[in-house]
């Protein structure tokens, strides 16, 4: 079996730019690739940032998309998927489906692996863009979605059936995520005081995430709260400008931090009391793994993959946040009782090393990368000991 070829995936996106979508691309790369399997990435407009951080940046090309629909970037997709041989396209939400459904003549040459990464938005239920998605499923050899809720939601829409779908859940390293030896120390190396309650958010800058709601329940809390901080952890998104404004203009400006973009969001995670987490849609969120895996409870919001996650008042906090009173109120309620919110922390990491473990996520992929090359487990796994 010396010499075997890898089996060849590429996954095509918008870009590597910063976001949960693109490093869980980047850590199923970074542990396949060389393991019977050899990883490609086709970026329709940039690179991005978490370029640096795939297994093989050479391995990583820009498909020349401008505004609009781009046949340029068609048929730069199908001569890239001809000149590596990819056994397999994999493919994340809906743009990225209808340029390589053209490339590869309809998922023939190569087949289709399609994710959806969260549940679906409003621009996302017109008419036309449900008739896309039905329609380029059909495409698909395999379709997969990172929690049973956004399976659940497509099956609701009648996009697909239940049975077509495999959920393939997010996984963290908790050997990298760990808590902090010593939270004052954690706090202090970041500018915060020793005794300061760290309030966190993680994610892109954009309105679903409701960092605007956040920002106005730390104004109700902070005037009786002087210990009180916020620290915003994210760059990029289409409201980037206006959430950053609000938070150079807010009332209490002083006690809020933003980080911007972090590579090593660990030393973050580890500063913080409690992770809000407060989006209004959401499929299984890297940051609410990595922080729990550091030990941080979770209050989040209930109409989201986190509640496959959270089990509320167990290791974090599962509540319907609706409005900035609301949130202020779940906050306040979480952060006043010590007791319970270290009964949470320790159970906290101990539910995501059991339930979602890096390991446990690579199995799944590699599965679904043989079933959609149509490729025996036996024969990967004889390739992958040459």
């Amino acid at each position: 079996m010396t010499g075997s070829p890898p089996l060849r995936v590429v996954h095509v996106l918008d870009s590597l730019a910063p976001g949960g979508l693109e490093n869980g691309v980047v850590n199923v790369a970074r542990r396949l690739h060389g393991q019977g399997f050899e990883i490609h990435a086709a970026c329709l407009r940039f690179k991005g940032d978490f370029a640096s951080r795939m297994p093989d940046e050479s391995k990583v090309v820009v498909l020349g998309k401008g505004e609009g629909f781009s046949p340029k970037a068609v048929i730069a997709l199908a001569r890239y998927l001809r000149r590596v041989r990819a056994d397999v396209v994999h493919t994340h939400n809906l743009g990225t489906l209808i340029y390589a459904a053209l490339a590869t003549l309809g998922g023939r040459l190569p087949p289709i692996v399609h994710g959806e990464h969260g549940q679906l938005q409003k621009p996302d239920l017109t008419p036309k863009r449900l008739r896309q998605r039905r329609w380029l499923f059909r495409l698909c050899r395999r379709l997969h979605v990172v929690s049973s809720s956004v399976r659940d939601n497509l099956v609701d829409l009648q996009l697909s059936s239940p049975e077509q779908i495999v959920v393939t859940p997010n996984g963290v390293d908790y050997d990298r995520y760990t808590p902090a030896m010593d939270m004052g120390s954690a706090r202090t190396q970041l500018g915060f005081g020793n005794d300061d309650i760290v309030i966190g958010i993680v994610g892109r800058l954009v309105a679903l995430k409701r960092h605007r709601m956040l920002l106005e329940a730390f104004a109700k809390l902070s005037p009786t709260w002087p210990q009180l901080r916020l620290l915003v952890v994210g760059d990029g998104g289409a409201d980037r400008d206006d959430i950053i404004g609000a938070m150079r203009e807010h009332e209490f400006a002083d006690r809020i931090t933003w980080a911007g973009h972090q590579n090593d969001l660990r030393p973050y995670y580890q500063a913080m009391s409690l992770l809000a987490a407060p989006s209004e849609i959401e499929g299984l969120s890297n940051a609410v793994l990595e922080a729990m895996a550091c030990g941080v409870p979770v209050l989040a919001h209930s109409a989201c993959g986190n509640a496959e996650v959270i089990e509320d008042n167990s290791n974090g906090f599962l509540r319907e946040l609706d409005t900035s009173d609301i949130l202020a109120t779940e906050l306040k309620n979480a952060l006043s009782d010590t007791n319970h919110l270290a009964h949470c922390s320790r159970n906290a990491r101990e539910s995501v090393m059991h339930r979602f473990s890096m390991d446990a996520m690579i199995r799944t992929y590699q599965q679904l990368y043989r079933a959609g090359a149509g490729v025996s487990s036996e024969n990967v796994a004889a390739t992958a000991r040459c």
